[in-house]
């Protein structure tokens, strides 16, 4: 199965509310559809309005979701989306490991 049939039934209403599409942000399909209809239809504006992938997961779990909400409303396919850039880290790193780094400079 590919990774787009998955993101397609990810989308789908659910019978008795809005479904969540950005959990680390709580931000709901039907929040990210109400963002576009109000003339949102970046996936840098909806970050920036809504939040959308600046959770811990950086909008790995949520930015092809919202891609294909955007792709879905606007007409615009997903392949002429400009993603957001991610930021470090670009995976999850803890804190604790951040903590023991140690900077050696090539002088020393």
């Amino acid at each position: 199965m590919g990774h787009g049939n998955r993101t397609k039934r990810t989308v789908k209403k659910s019978a008795l509310n809005s479904v969540v599409v950005c959990r680390c942000e709580e931000i709901s399909e039907d929040e990210v559809r109400q963002a576009i209809k109000n003339g949102y239809h970046s996936l840098e504006e909806l970050k920036r309005i809504l939040r959308i992938g600046m959770g811990h997961c950086g909008g790995r779990g949520c930015m092809r979701v919202v891609a294909r909400i955007v792709e879905e409303m606007t007409g615009t396919p997903i392949a002429k989306l400009q993603f957001p850039k991610s930021r470090p880290p670009v995976k999850p790193v803890k804190l604790q490991l951040l903590g023991q780094y140690r900077y050696e400079s090539k002088n020393s």
